[in-house]
């Protein structure tokens, strides 16, 4: 997995200009005057420049537009306060790891000659609460499916930008989908990071390849599988939904899946879950599946 930090690619907008009336004086507010805001986004540009598709990377006319809108919205008092929302909008997009956002106001009430005013404000994500699925039904070498998730959720423990590293008791599970394969060993974690739901996915992709996951059948036997289940907090509203091609959040299936469900109870018994635009109890989804194949590696003692 790679070391914790913004990404070092950068998309930059600049220039974006409007007519707001922020500021505390009468004329401000009457007359209004020229914004000019700059914003600079930390962004994993490998993908984007691999695959040549934009669901790989941020739209920075989306971007642009929000900066728009609030330039010409809402009127604030502060400009401190217009970078700030300013911010908060380019963080919503699940690439952006930071955002620098620089605000110009070239025609503020100064009293004196000069040529521009900036504020310019630089934001990273709050960590958040993050559930990721693992799961193994393959030996790699000498190391058995149980081994592997045990040191899968290891390696997540001690990665610089995942915090607070919680795990379920390992249960066994059948496989669900594709070829007949082997029985799986699965487990649920949660954790906290800053990382961008991208980001995120991405260093569990790369401790896939570490542990030589192979994308050959679709829902084939694997050495490794780490699921990206749930980003944020669904009962405070900060999770992140989305339904692009390689970000479903949260996990399209998590709702129909004992193997995810039962442990992720154990860790969490209160945990929730957005299911069809409402927040549900993850025990309430579990007890509508039949979970019979769900057992408890620990008391069989393979775990």
């Amino acid at each position: 997995m790679t070391a914790a930090g913004t990404a070092r690619d950068r998309v930059t907008l600049t220039g974006v200009r409007g007519t707001g009336f922020h500021g505390v004086f009468e004329h401000e507010r009457r007359d209004g005057q020229e914004f000019v805001v700059d914003v600079e986004l930390a962004v994993d540009l490998g993908p984007a420049g691999r695959s040549d598709d934009l669901a790989d990377t941020v739209n920075y006319g989306e971007v642009g537009a929000a900066a728009l809108a609030r330039i010409e919205g809402e009127p604030y008092d502060l400009v401190e306060r217009l970078a700030e929302v300013v911010a908060e909008d380019a963080l919503a997009h699940p690439e952006v790891d930071e955002v620098t956002v620089t605000v110009h106001k070239p025609q503020a009430p100064v009293g004196v000659p000069f040529s521009d005013v900036t504020v310019r404000v630089v934001r990273r994500r709050e960590p958040v609460p993050v559930v990721v699925a693992v799961g193994a039904n393959l030996p790699l070498g000498a190391a058995s499916p149980a081994d592997t998730v045990a040191s899968a959720v290891e390696a997540l423990s001690h990665h610089p930008a995942v915090h607070g590293v919680r795990a379920s008791r390992l249960v066994g599970t059948d496989p669900v989908g594709g070829p007949e394969q082997p029985r799986y060993v699965n487990a649920v974690v949660l954790a906290r990071t800053s990382l961008s739901p991208v980001s995120l996915l991405r260093e569990l992709h790369a401790l896939e390849a570490a542990f030589d996951r192979v994308r050959e059948v679709r829902w084939g036997a694997r050495t490794l599988d780490l699921d990206l289940v749930q980003y944020g907090d669904p009962a405070s509203g900060t999770d992140v939904v989305s339904d692009r091609p390689h970000l479903g959040l949260p996990h399209p299936r998590a709702h129909e899946r004992g193997f995810v469900l039962v442990p992720w109870l154990d860790a969490d018994p209160d945990a929730v879950l957005r299911h069809d635009g409402a927040v549900v109890r993850v025990a309430d989804l579990a007890a509508g599946l039949d979970t019979s194949d769900v057992t408890d590696l620990a008391e069989k003692g393979m775990a």
